[in-house]
């Protein structure tokens, strides 16, 4: 019988987003081939210590009342010593260290800063270890929205007008601030910090005496924030996967999120079942507009160096796709879109993680 492939499942994290991506390693440890696969659960706390979790994926059920998280127990995963290494070791509580093997492919189920951001993929860089994924660069300007929506519209690709504020220049001079804004950007504008996700620090502003307070809470998140004219459309998404041999990446179907009663696509409706929306898989599009849409997938992916996954959301208007933004590490939580689509695609999800640990060894 050939030898499993060790894989080390990294979640958890110092983000807002700590919750989420322990609810999607919850899902990746209940879908993950058990015939292929032998599992490192490791855990990062909110502080950043890496600890040896438990391989258990019912703790980390998506729960309201009791937010799945990682906590301190003691231990100390070590990373290999140097490139030449993929050995992990842990330290029990009282110092003590074993050897947890060697480790094949890391699987960094990771949200937000200090994970998807390349910070996380350079750590692995570093130690020569192989993993899902983005790599640093195309991490980075995944999570930084600015940045991304820079290289794509350089790329051609349609994205909605905005503007870039610096926390520097909010303090120095907040009127002058929403004064260029309101010149440039027709309301409703939405104001989201520039490096989280999950829809943290994002508010919905419909009339300008309400900005002040949005850019506060953006700012709370990030010391760079976004003002984005809202648009008018459809809201819909696609994964989109590496493919094996050097072939191009290739695009699911298409999911929409239809609000039916509340303001925009949130944390509580994304993650905690909130009223108010419904998800529709796979979408209701003509031929042609499928096509269109998974083509501009393709190349938003590629435009950033994506790697391994990403899921790439959209704006449908009567003029067209504009790309919202490029998730290089979308949920894998039992109601996330990512999954949804390729299972819609025809791809079931263990079959979808299994390849994206092959495409990482390739």
């Amino acid at each position: 019988m050939a030898e499993k492939t060790v894989v080390a499942l990294l979640f958890g994290g110092r983000s807002s987003e700590h919750s989420i991506s322990c609810a999607t390693a919850g899902g990746v440890l209940e879908a993950i081939d058990r015939s292929l696969y032998t599992v490192i659960p490791i855990g990062i706390t909110r502080d950043g210590a890496f600890v040896l979790e438990d391989d258990d994926a019912a703790k980390f059920t998506l729960d309201a009342s009791a937010m799945p998280s990682v906590v301190d127990n003691g231990t100390r995963v070590q990373w290999p010593a140097s490139a030449l290494s993929r050995e992990l070791t842990v330290l029990d509580a009282a110092g003590s260290a074993r050897s947890l093997g060697d480790v094949d492919v890391v699987f960094p189920i990771l949200h937000g800063p200090w994970g998807e951001d390349g910070t996380v993929q350079g750590l692995l860089e570093l130690v020569s270890l192989p993993y899902v994924g983005a790599g640093v660069l195309a991490s980075s300007l995944g999570m930084d929205k600015h940045f991304t929506k820079t290289v794509l519209a350089a790329s051609g690709i349609a994205v909605a007008p905005w503007q870039t504020v610096t926390a520097g220049a909010w303090a120095s001079s907040p009127s002058a601030v929403q004064d260029a804004a309101a010149a440039a950007l027709a309301l409703p504008v939405f104001v989201k910090p520039a490096r989280a996700g999950s829809s943290v620090g994002v508010s919905k502003v419909k009339d300008w005496s309400a900005f002040a307070s949005a850019m506060e809470v953006a700012l709370a998140e990030d010391d760079r924030v976004l003002v984005e004219e809202g648009i008018v459309g459809r809201e819909v998404e696609c994964g989109v996967l590496g493919s094996l041999g050097g072939a191009a990446p290739r695009a699911s179907v298409a999911g929409e999120v239809v609000m039916t009663d509340r303001e925009f696509y949130d944390f509580d409706a994304k993650y905690l079942g909130a009223a108010g929306i419904e998800l529709v898989c796979p979408a209701v599009l003509t031929d042609a507009e499928l096509a269109e849409m998974q083509e501009l997938a393709v190349r938003a992916f590629t435009a950033i160096g994506c790697a391994g996954l990403a899921r790439v959301d959209f704006f449908l208007t009567p003029t067209g796709f504009v790309v919202n933004e490029v998730n290089t590490m979308p949920g894998f939580t039992p109601i996330s879109m990512f999954p949804a689509c390729w299972i819609a695609t025809g791809l079931t999800y263990p079959a979808l993680i299994t390849h994206l640990l092959t495409l990482a060894l390739e």
